[in-house]
């Protein structure tokens, strides 16, 4: 007479309201935020677009400080008062950057379209007048508020390392972990399987 049969093992499926692993979670988001930062870093560029981060207020309510604007590239011809547009301002008229500001007025001098801007926040509009001598103009088309920040601090080495390499960590961490866990159930179900070849 034979060894009594060993208990056939029963497996317990996963219910559908199971705890998700927490590294899997961190994986998960980490891989978000990376797709929305590289939408917002390489989209624009692929549509043809340019993008300037806001480093003032003069747009606040607007555009507040640390926000992101695309531009569309357009024909100065083609700009009319009301447009919000990203221009360097004359030399000696005292910002030495780009300047993200509304266009309050356009007039013609001896044949040439002369612009004056005004920034949303200001009380007064611009004390400079300049004209646009380039072919193309950047034109605001949307901005996405904070954005500027994160892109901001991407210009130091040690914050881009976090960024780039922590997703790539959490998820092969997340990989791992699943190898592992899936390396034991295999182990613990050839276990289980002896007994029955002895038999």
């Amino acid at each position: 007479m034979g060894a009594p049969a060993p208990p056939i093992p029963v497996t317990i499926p996963t219910p559908p309201g199971a705890r998700i692993p927490l590294q899997a979670l961190f994986a998960w988001a980490a891989t978000a935020l990376a797709l929305v930062l590289g939408a917002v870093m390489f989209l624009p560029a692929v549509l043809g677009m340019q993008r300037y981060v806001i480093t003032g207020g003069s747009m606040t309510g607007t555009y507040d400080k640390g926000s992101v604007v695309f531009d569309r590239v357009v024909a100065p011809r083609d700009l009319h008062t009301g447009d919000i547009i990203t221009y360097k301002p004359p030399p000696g008229a005292g910002p030495t950057g780009f300047v993200t500001h509304r266009i309050r007025a356009i007039r013609t001098i001896d044949g040439r379209r002369v612009y004056r801007t005004k920034g949303d926040a200001n009380s007064s509009a611009d004390p400079w007048v300049f004209t646009l001598p380039d072919a193309t103009q950047a034109k605001v088309v949307f901005g996405v508020p904070f954005v500027g920040y994160l892109i901001a601090a991407l210009s130091d080495r040690t914050v881009r390392i976090m960024i780039i390499g922590l997703p790539a960590l959490l998820i092969a961490f997340a990989v791992l972990a699943g190898l592992w866990r899936d390396a034991g159930l295999e182990a613990r179900r050839r276990r289980e399987r002896e007994p029955e070849a002895a038999a």
